[in-house]
């Protein structure tokens, strides 16, 4: 694999997308895996779906847009543990 290639094109503080054109879909696999971007293609270019995440890595752009993704901006995580028990048992005495 071109390790080299993959240092040059991730030395940058933007990461909005990359390409490549090979043959050899291992090595596709396996640098777009490495790729720091938020969109990387393999033998095309510019190819766009609104289904499908776009955004940022690094300094390029302010979070994903499009597909289920873009949602996430807008929530906030939360976990709630309810009890179903009838009584209330001790808080400081483990079961």
């Amino acid at each position: 694999m071109s390790s080299q290639a993959v240092a040059l094109a991730n030395d940058t503080p933007y990461g909005l997308a990359a390409g490549m054109w090979t043959q050899n879909i291992r090595r596709s696999i396996i640098m777009s895996e490495r790729l720091r971007a938020g969109t990387v293609w393999v033998n095309t270019c510019r190819a766009v779906s609104f289904m499908s995440p776009f955004g940022d890595y690094k300094r390029s752009g302010l979070g994903r847009e499009n597909g289920q993704d873009a949602i996430y901006e807008y929530l906030q995580q939360k976990s709630v543990w309810i009890s179903s028990a009838v009584e209330v048992p001790n808080p400081f005495v483990m079961p």
